[in-house]
């Protein structure tokens, strides 16, 4: 039987576009085991996927300066030496690697033992795990055309895996779910599993305006949901959803979202037209709002600047949006990415022979 090592951890978009793979591995004839950090995220999600997980130390590696500096690299030494003991026990015939600083051992011990890497870089520049890392992998698998500048010779453009049970959802039961009727389009509001301060005060304070012509289902955090609005009919608050997530994509005529790589994928394989609401520089390292202008510029996307956008502006641009949804639609059909998982089999597939 084949065998592969899956490894991402520190958030779940470094964990989801590796569970999103496992069918088509299974499909495959693959035996999987997934590497993750000892009290990781991750782990909880691979579990519930059903995989054997192990957990190594890892440490993060940073531009600026902390006290944990002089102490985490000997953790991540540490988790090299506890991959190569499991890659030598488990001989697995190739590596799939998502990111996260749990990833950078792991690709270093699969290099020492000539184990073929994979690695998949979900934003349009490399965070540092990955530029790490990407020295060591035999392949890399990028979202954003933009980003083979960066990656070399290595580079394969495949877009994100998506999961297969998100072009399954039932349009019905979102409604029912929101008490919303049939016979208005739908808003959904996602800032992450989160959520997002600033874009669920931009949405509700433009409700007064969006309700008028439209129904908003709005994912808004944990802890985040504002009781007072819950008598306003046509919004329908959750705080986060996971198996029914299929459905409210499903019933969703536009989506209003951060920028973060995989949601945007999602957004794009699903064929949504999207107003896209970046993190700032101030609070990110800027890769969403190069995403947002990526996704823009290839005509997939609408962008806000939170910094700057008015409840004013977010409903105009809504109605501009919607009126001319068939031609972000047509935008996103005619793309080469969209669903990520056929291309990385393939590459899978030619390196494990």
């Amino acid at each position: 039987m084949k065998k592969i090592i899956l490894t991402g951890g520190g958030t779940a978009g470094h964990v989801t576009p590796n569970i999103a793979l496992i069918p088509d591995l299974k499909d495959a004839g693959f035996e999987i085991k997934y590497i993750g950090s000892v009290n990781g995220m991750e782990k909880q999600l691979v579990e519930a996927a059903g995989l054997n997980y192990y957990g190594i130390s890892s440490g993060k590696l940073r531009r600026y300066f902390s006290w944990k500096n002089f102490s985490d690299p000997f953790r991540v030494l540490k988790g090299y030496f506890q991959a190569k003991k499991i890659l030598k026990k488990y001989r697995p015939d190739i590596v799939f690697s998502k990111g996260g600083f749990v990833t950078v051992p792991v690709v270093f011990a699969a290099n020492k033992y000539k184990i073929p890497v994979i690695i998949h870089e979900s934003d349009m520049t490399p965070g540092l795990a990955n530029k790490l890392a990407m020295k060591k992998a035999t392949k890399v698998c990028h979202n954003f055309p933009e980003t083979a500048s960066f990656l070399g010779e290595k580079a394969v453009h495949t877009g994100s895996p998506i999961r297969r049970e998100l072009f399954t959802g039932n349009k019905l039961t979102a409604l029912d779910m929101c008490g919303f009727t049939a016979n208005k389009p739908v808003i959904m509001v996602t800032g992450g599993s989160l959520g997002a301060e600033n874009v669920n005060r931009l949405v509700r304070e433009a409700l007064p305006s969006l309700l008028l012509k439209f129904q908003v289902a709005h994912l808004c955090g944990k802890g985040k949901i504002d009781t007072s609005l819950n008598h306003l009919e046509g919004y329908a608050q959750f705080e986060y959803i996971s198996d029914e997530m299929k459905d409210f994509f499903a019933m969703a005529d536009l989506i209003i979202s951060r920028a973060g790589a995989n949601s945007i994928c999602e957004i794009c394989a699903l064929k949504k037209p999207n107003i896209l609401i970046p993190l700032s520089a101030k609070a990110s390292r800027g890769d969403q709002i190069l995403n947002a202008q990526s996704y823009h510029k290839q005509g997939f996307s609408e962008v806000l600047e939170e910094d700057n956008a008015t409840p004013a502006d977010l409903a105009a641009l809504v109605e501009t949006v919607y009126s001319n949804r068939h031609q972000y639609i047509h935008a996103m059909e005619k793309s080469t990415a969209g669903n990520g998982v056929d291309k990385i089999m393939k590459l899978i597939q030619e390196l494990v022979k």
